[in-house]
């Protein structure tokens, strides 16, 4: 099968397409067609291994991807010819890719695989980000800090689907019309974004907000914040990790709660199957509808994750084998 390999460090342009072996399913693993595979920053950060996860070389990267079930355990919900989205660490930037049956979901049939492809690593982050970690309630205010990325696209959707007036921050005039245009309520740029906020909140500041930003921005987040709001650091594509000067939190009674989704979703069985079934009817009605800037063949998967690192994407941008 035709994958893309890390072999070396050096980042996206150091990638390696061509072939490798088949993949094998293991006894409790479907093995599926790839159609589409959603790439995301930490595959940025694998490339140069930057990431906490650090996989053994070479390894085939990508964690995402849409497809048809090729084999599945025996028992298995799913069969031969299903249409089914799936992650895992690595391995889903090729051909075939093979995956615990428990990360695996059917995708619905209104859901085309390249939008699905972009579902599974943002999405379900953020309705855990949203829900469970925020405990975002209908009617209030959600700020949402790198708007135009995959992370940003997905908390707009989903906060606006669950009720939630959406604020997003954002680099630039073209990424404001963007964010607008996939259900952000208003965007405010990232320079001097703070009076601006609270003037559109009415000097009240915001409930909730999102930032997998991270930097120079962190501070202003936080003074954003309406009392008893919650600040969730999904994050740090800026590259600096900020602190917190926990007097803030007592002077103003506001949170800051960290998101790791994976540390508390994947040990605890069932719990992401529940979070792909409360997507479904988003999906199914058109709430989630994940903007793609651009799909790339294997061959040119370098230049598809270098896009990440200049931050020209707008959404998400897709392998297709």
């Amino acid at each position: 099968m035709r994958a893309v390999q890390v072999t070396r460090t050096d980042g996206p342009e150091a990638l390696e397409v061509g072939e490798v072996a088949d993949r094998v399913r293991g006894e409790h693993d479907v093995l599926v067609e790839v159609r589409a595979a959603g790439i995301n920053f930490p595959d940025l950060l694998l490339s140069r291994d930057q990431y906490q996860y650090k996989p053994e070389r070479p390894f085939v990267l990508g964690s995402e991807f849409a497809g048809v079930v090729r084999e599945a355990p025996e028992g298995s919900e799913f069969s031969p010819g299903d249409r089914v989205v799936g992650f895992g660490s690595t391995g889903a930037f090729a051909e075939l890719a093979a995956v615990e049956e428990g990360t695996v979901f059917p995708l619905p049939e209104k859901v085309g695989f390249t939008a699905g492809a972009c579902v599974p690593m943002n999405y379900l982050t953020m309705i855990f980000a949203l829900v469970t970690r925020g405990q975002l309630r209908e009617g209030e205010t959600v700020l949402v800090q790198g708007a135009a990325g995959g992370i940003g696209t997905a908390t707009i959707q989903l906060a606006a689907a669950l009720g939630a007036r959406v604020i997003s921050v954002v680099s630039t005039p073209e990424k404001a019309e963007f964010v607008k245009s996939v259900g952000s309520h208003e965007a405010v740029l990232a320079d001097g974004f703070l009076p601006t906020v609270k003037e559109l909140t009415g000097g009240a500041g915001v409930d909730l907000v999102v930032d997998p930003v991270g930097g120079d921005r962190f501070t202003d987040s936080l003074r954003s914040l309406a009392p008893l709001g919650r600040l969730l650091v999904i994050g740090f594509t800026a590259g600096d990790i900020p602190t917190v000067k926990v007097n803030r939190l007592l002077l103003n009674n506001i949170d800051v709660r960290g998101v790791g989704w994976g540390a508390y979703a994947l040990p605890r069985p069932g719990f992401v199957r529940r979070q792909w079934d409360e997507l479904v009817p988003f999906l199914e009605s058109g709430a989630i509808d994940p903007p793609i800037s651009g799909t790339y063949p294997l061959e040119r998967a370098g230049e598809a994750l270098a896009r990440l690192d200049d931050r020209s994407v707008l959404g998400k941008v897709v392998l297709e084998p």
